[in-house]
């Protein structure tokens, strides 16, 4: 009969945590730290199966955090089952016990067996491309306030106010057009700053039209 072991995985940049739980005995065993690097994960669980005639399935976890999915894909890569738990639905242990990447890693194992959590959603391939787009859209969105702050810097520290009341609007942009500054290249200044305002005006609302017609964006827009 093939026995299910929960492996959880206190993980930090600097080092993993993992400590197995048996449901069946009710024993957290075989705690041991190790080297950052999901192979190290893959040497543990085989020491572990030898140990248990190679009758064991694993079921793998570790909270939400610094990491991201890395870890996930490398393992459920090489078929290790892996959960990603969400910290804020694990319960919380009464005491008030000094925290311990030990204590972190049998908690997780623990939570893992009795189902004591919620998972992370994991986005395919499809959520991963939307979400890199739905970036570059909030890149050029950001390069466009920036360009914004940068031409109103440049009239008014040249003396001109625009006496409107809004920003960014026909009459706005036709002042700007129309402005005329003591020295030439300051007005070649002013016009190169509106190319790119225009052009990433432009760009962004491309990007924005594109973005409501992926199939998965409104489910993105908060990732």
């Amino acid at each position: 009969m093939t026995s299910i072991i929960y492996v959880g995985l206190d993980v930090h940049t600097s080092n993993y945590t993992a400590c197995c739980y048996s449901v069946s005995d009710d024993r957290a065993f075989a705690v041991v730290q190790m080297k950052p690097d999901y192979r190290e994960i893959l040497e543990y669980l085989n020491r572990i199966n030898s140990q248990h005639g190679g009758k064991c399935k694993f079921v793998c976890g570790y909270e939400a955090g610094c990491l991201g999915y890395s870890l996930y894909h490398q393992l459920t890569r090489k078929g290790v089952d892996c959960v990603i738990l969400a910290p804020s639905t694990m319960p919380i242990t009464p005491g008030k016990k000094i925290k311990t990447d030990k204590r972190d890693a049998e908690k997780i194992a623990r939570c893992l067996a009795y189902h004591s959590y919620s998972p992370v959603y994991i986005p395919d391939e499809e959520d991963n491309a939307v979400k890199e787009y739905i970036r570059m859209r909030d890149d050029g969105v950001a390069s466009l306030k920036r360009v914004k702050q940068q031409i109103i810097a440049l009239y008014t520290r040249n003396g001109k106010m625009f006496d409107g009341k809004n920003y960014w609007t026909k009459k706005h942009l036709d002042w700007l057009q129309g402005l005329e500054f003591a020295h030439p290249v300051l007005k070649e200044t002013l016009q190169e700053y509106l190319v790119l305002y225009y052009t990433l005006s432009e760009k962004v609302d491309i990007y924005n039209t594109r973005i409501e017609e992926l199939p998965t964006c409104r489910d993105m827009r908060s990732l």
